[in-house]
């Protein structure tokens, strides 16, 4: 069962010793203070959601190690281009004096992630700070949705509880267990909700099969639009270099492959213009004497 979580991110959390090392357990060489920003976020917790769902406190423990080493991403795009940040330890926070709707206490998952400062995420970083990128979702999986009314297993059976609804006086909610995977965190252009949201596509193992098919087909798709693009962007201009053109066309997103394609496709239209194959020219063809018996 895959879930997408909405919730409210963090904000910077200076990098101590102790965080340098975590970082550096990560990274390919050692990173100093100044060349790392670091900041905190709010994955996920054990409320009950708006989908009347809620993680467990011992689901958000085991959910807690496999954030680690997970990347930073745009609205779920799995791209390498987009990874911004990566999430480097996870606490497990626990107020006292704040219950659930579920009657217990209330835990949230809490993330430290870093970003290595370069001039091309300077913006992201003025926009953490100035709390524009502050919503975040998580992605990730769980075997178990089980009915706080009957205590079925949900991804199994439809037991006949309606969440949402109240039996003899007792709200009806999913409690989600077992955790399968953590994939990544988000930031989201939605505005932060008092409960999460939830986004579910069920079977643990079998939804995280998916996701890589997915992937594997995105990819493909992909690989066949940058052959196309090599392709017409050859045919418009014979000047090109393939292997030059092969390595930017690498390189380049969706988005941007889209854009060259549609482009090279005019030009290479303007160069080589479709022509018609059959021909309608009057001709004065000789009248056939033979066949005029058949005339009426």
């Amino acid at each position: 069962m895959k879930i997408v979580k909405e919730n409210v991110g963090g904000g910077q959390a200076p990098a101590t010793a102790q965080d340098l090392e975590l970082i550096g357990a990560l990274a390919r060489k050692p990173l100093g203070p100044e060349e790392v920003y670091t900041f905190s976020v709010r994955l996920c917790d054990n409320e009950v959601d708006r989908d009347f769902e809620r993680f467990t406190p011992q689901t958000l423990e085991e959910l807690a190690p496999m954030f680690v080493g997970k990347a930073g991403i745009f609205d779920h795009q799995w791209s390498a281009r987009g990874q911004a940040a990566r999430i480097y330890k996870t606490e497990i926070v626990r107020e006292g004096g704040r219950m659930t709707r579920a009657g217990d206490e209330y835990v949230w998952l809490k993330g430290c992630a870093y970003m290595v400062r370069t001039d091309s995420n300077r913006d992201l970083i003025a926009e953490i700070e100035g709390g524009i990128k502050k919503e975040v979702s998580v992605g990730c999986s769980v075997e178990h949705a089980i009915c706080s009314v009957c205590g079925r297993d949900r991804t199994q059976a439809d037991c006949g509880h309606e969440k949402g609804r109240e039996y003899g006086g007792q709200l009806c909610w999913a409690d989600l267990e077992g955790a399968g995977d953590a994939y990544e965190f988000s930031f989201v252009a939605v505005p932060a909700q008092p409960a999460a949201g939830v986004v579910k596509a069920l079977g643990g193992r079998q939804a995280a099969a998916r996701l890589e098919e997915e992937a594997a087909l995105g990819r493909k798709y992909l690989d066949g639009l940058r052959d196309e693009v090599v392709r017409l962007a050859l045919l418009a201009d014979r000047e090109l270099d393939g292997r030059a053109m092969k390595s930017l066309a690498g390189k380049l997103s969706h988005q941007e492959l889209e854009e060259l394609r549609m482009s090279y496709a005019r030009r290479a239209g303007e160069r080589f213009p479709l022509r018609t194959q059959l021909s309608y020219e009057a001709k004065n063809a000789p009248f056939d004497e033979e066949n005029k018996a058949f005339l009426g």
